[in-house]
């Protein structure tokens, strides 16, 4: 449930999504702009620590990734100065860029030990993360490229209240993917986010101060006739979301579980149908140029809301209400060899309450009218819809897909969009942990990541 919970949160704030675009494994999502539901990033391991624990406890030595036609391997070094100091120098090396250096001449030792002394094949990021209290953590990284001589800079302060996490990031460039795809480079983004602890049933709240300097850029001069997201402009924002969710068990097996025999993941015991729901309110406040289009204007459905736009002081606001309908049905308690787990999630989501009232309400009046609604109103009641698979193919290796689908009324067109395909080896030690092959074809992205505690 965590993957489509993140999927309707990437609606209101921006969430991290996994790629390895970068050596840090992960990129921003522009604001308004939801992540694919497979990649959606949680509170998970930095990615130093990542590699660090597969090359311990998986025999992994190295761990390699694919992006835009790009090979990568990373090996990661660690360095563990005290208990509460830990750093980590994590190089990476371009396999497919070396090959294709050896193909353009004759093959000897010499030429291959030149080609290795092309920096351009190399990237290193040193990282440390220190551990002030068990609730204070302060992260810096910093990221060097020799293909285009580049670095990326990174601090990030944790604090755990309570009931509450409050984050301050600053990032230098920071890097931004859109919704279709198309990465983007910030000079300067500082981000401070205060959020309730997330619960499975009850109210909660997020607040987010981000602030951007610096025209953006094309990531790495990719080019393509793609506009700069208005929310990435240079200004200040403020952005606030109230919701209530409501979670209710359908149908739960009392039957008992095998004995003596650990669930590959704890999480995915329990054989299940269950269904949820949330509502909630969205605010934002904007100061600078990124305050021409709010992130619900610009959003490519058309969705409306409350907006005000006062363009003299380059200021706008905006707000308006969401929600979401949410299906989960398991079986199997994932602790026999074979057959013993089968997933589907599915999920409604309506972003835009005001777009979906205005509609409804114009479906009413046809229908009291005996008029025939046109397409444009029906898809103006359609919800964005995601859906998971998942299914056991032999003891701890499952298949997932996650995707959302398209409606298109007017060409008559239903298709997957923003697909991710996945192999997740459950690591039945740790109770809920497991190691993640995914593919974003859309992307054209292969990653192996470590996540925990997701379902």
């Amino acid at each position: 449930m965590k993957k489509l919970r993140w999927a309707m949160e990437g609606e209101f704030w921006e969430l991290d999504q996994s790629t390895p675009k970068s050596l840090e494994g992960s990129a921003r999502a522009v604001p308004g702009n939801p992540n694919p539901l497979g990649i959606s990033r949680g509170t998970r391991l930095s990615r130093p620590k990542q590699i660090d624990f597969m090359q311990r406890f998986m025999a992994t030595p190295f761990l390699p990734s694919f992006s835009a036609g790009t090979l990568q391997l990373q090996r990661v070094l660690p360095f563990q100065f005290s208990g509460d100091w830990f750093a980590t120098l994590l190089g990476q090396f371009n396999v497919l860029k070396f090959v294709s250096s050896l193909k353009q001449g004759e093959l000897s030792k010499s030429r291959c030990l030149h080609a290795l002394r092309d920096k351009s094949l190399y990237a290193l990021g040193f990282c440390s993360e220190l551990l002030f209290t068990d609730d204070d953590t302060l992260l810096l990284s910093y990221d060097s490229y020799g293909h285009n001589n580049t670095s990326r800079k990174k601090a990030v302060f944790c604090h755990k209240f309570p009931n509450h996490n409050f984050t301050l990031e600053a990032l230098w460039p920071g890097l931004f993917v859109d919704k279709c795809g198309n990465y983007w480079d910030v000079p300067f983004s500082m981000a401070a986010d205060l959020a309730s602890v997330a619960s499975d049933s009850g109210p909660s709240y997020h607040l987010t101060m981000h602030h951007n300097s610096g025209l953006p850029t094309q990531f790495e001069g990719d080019e393509n006739s793609s506009a700069v997201p208005a929310s990435l402009l240079p200004g200040f924002s403020l952005k606030n979301a109230v919701a209530y969710k409501k979670n209710v068990d359908i149908w739960r097996s009392k039957a008992q579980k095998l004995k003596m025999v650990q669930p590959y993941d704890i999480f995915l015991s329990s054989p299940h149908v269950s269904a949820s729901g949330i509502i909630g309110a969205a605010m934002t406040a904007s100061i600078g140029d990124n305050s021409v289009r709010s992130p619900v204007e610009n959003d490519s459905d058309g969705s409306t809301g409350f907006h005000l736009h006062a363009a003299d002081i380059k200021s706008s606001f905006s707000a308006d209400i969401f929600g979401s309908v949410a299906f989960t049905a398991q079986h199997g308690n994932f602790q026999r060899l074979f057959s013993d787990l089968t997933r589907f999630h599915a999920r409604l989501d309506f972003p835009s309450g005001s777009k979906f009232l205005s509609g409804a309400t114009r479906l009413a009046q046809d229908y009291f009218n005996s008029q025939r609604p046109s397409l444009e109103t029906v898809q103006a009641v359609c919800p964005k819809v995601f859906f998971s698979v998942q299914q056991q193919i032999a003891g701890p290796f499952s298949f997932r897909v996650d995707s959302g689908v398209v409606i298109d009324l007017k060409n008559r067109d239903i298709c997957a969009h923003d697909s991710v395909f996945a192999i997740e080896y459950a690591l039945q030690v740790l109770g809920s942990a497991k190691a993640v092959a995914w593919y974003a074809p859309k992307h054209q992205e292969f990653m192996i990541e470590l996540r925990f505690f997701e379902s």
